[in-house]
């Protein structure tokens, strides 16, 4: 006879198993404590086999019969439904085991070999910062466009847009690897094209081309007030005009004195290719002053506490600033170390010098492959060692019309 919902409310627990059945295989458990369980038997592959189908009331008697015609259907298959719950559950746990950090966890670990350690470090960091507390724990099937979304609106409202824009990317490669490992079937973060606050770009100030000659020979006089290693750099930074990250962690090993040349190691490029500055006498000379001062370190700019530490990446802005040159003292213009890279693309596409060796010199690598074949450290290189000694030589002559200005207007 069928079961009744009014027939299994009225049933009271007994002082052992109960058991109330319905039709086809399909059972009531009353446990003495009072807690109820739905089973089904059922018979697959000859044996005599039960299938847990949930706890009424929370399965109704009706939904408990839609199971077991689930079940019955599956049978007709050839599928026992055991097997199948059994596969349901382990992904139900594989779902919530993996979660947004866990495979950005795998991500990172994954992708971190080709960093730098610095790079590595702050785009973890900016995760923990902006994303982690709102979907650490989160399973990554369970994430909509939308939360990504709020995410990023979120960290606009501070006006932190450029790091907006880097987690939302950052979000979005991380999802394209899970998709890949097998880990989810669609990016959520695919889509979230356009949707973040454009910022407009700004470059680093620097100062007017026709001030170059005052800045050196106001450099000269540097060591009075500041130590002589920070002139040093910046005159090996105005020299190369390589990035003041370049010069900051430049090492003694990287540098063929007999070839005259500075061989900047892919790991430490921004672009991750490795690069080779021609150097000048005068960049020669200035590293023989260096040498001198440092050349029994790893580094030519170790930091004053500590020589296995590079030097503070604000010592050569902070020296600009002691000249002057921080926009409060005019005619001077504020100007930062890596201005000197505008200084000289400007005044050697000026005088005409190859574009393509300019932009090879100034490490700007075209996003264009086939480009970027023909741009490689040997392409152009005759012609950088020449524009790098007249750079060099330009810089001289420049200084010295200063000194004979300034020498007329004392006189």
């Amino acid at each position: 006879m069928a079961l009744t919902d009014l027939k299994i409310r009225r049933t009271k627990p007994q002082l052992k198993d109960l058991w109330l059945t319905d039709e086809k295989g399909l059972r009531l458990l009353i446990k003495p404590s009072g807690a109820r369980y739905w089973r089904l038997r059922y018979r697959f592959g000859g044996k005599q086999k039960t299938l847990a189908l949930g706890v009424y009331p929370e399965i109704t008697l009706k939904m408990a019969r839609e199971e077991r015609q689930n079940a019955r259907r599956l049978l007709s298959k050839g599928i026992d439904p055991s097997l199948i719950k059994k596969e349901l559950k382990q992904k139900s746990i594989m779902d919530d085991t993996n979660t947004f950090s866990v495979l950005t966890k795998e991500w990172w670990n994954f992708k971190k070999g080709v960093w730098t350690e610095d790079h590595a470090k702050r785009l973890m960091n900016r995760l923990k910062a902006n994303v982690f507390k709102t979907l650490d724990a989160k399973p990554i099937n369970q994430i909509k466009p939308q939360d990504i979304l709020y995410i990023i609106k979120e960290i606009e409202s501070r006006n932190a847009l450029d790091i907006a824009s880097r987690v939302l990317q950052d979000i979005r490669r991380i999802f394209s690897y899970g998709v890949r490992m097998g880990w989810l079937k669609y990016n959520p973060a695919a889509e979230l094209i356009g949707v973040t606050k454009p910022r407009k770009k700004k470059h680093l100030p620097s100062m007017k081309n026709h001030e170059l000659g005052q800045f050196l020979c106001e450099l000269d006089g540097y060591q009075e007030r500041g130590r002589e290693l920070t002139k040093l750099a910046l005159q090996l930074l105005i020299f190369t005009f390589a990035r003041s990250g370049e010069i900051r962690l430049a090492q003694w090993k990287e540098f063929d004195f007999a070839k005259s040349l500075w061989i900047i190691p892919a790991e430490r490029m921004k672009m991750r290719t490795e690069h080779h500055i021609p150097l000048s006498t005068q960049a020669l000379d200035t590293l023989i002053k260096i040498q001198e001062i440092t050349g029994t370190y790893d580094l030519l700019f170790p930091s004053e506490r500590n020589w296995r530490k590079a030097m503070s990446d604000n010592t050569m802005r902070r020296a600009m600033r002691h000249l002057g040159y921080d926009g409060e003292h005019p005619p001077k213009s504020k100007a930062t170390p890596h201005g000197f890279r505008a200084n000289a693309s400007s005044i050697l596409n000026e005088k005409e010098f190859n574009p393509d060796a300019i932009e090879r010199q100034l490490s700007h690598m075209e996003r264009n492959n086939v480009r970027a074949a023909y741009l490689h450290h040997a392409q152009y290189m005759q012609l950088r060692v020449e524009m790098m000694q007249w750079w060099a030589d330009y810089l001289d002559n420049e200084k010295e019309k200063y000194k004979q200005v300034f020498k007329n207007k004392v006189q």
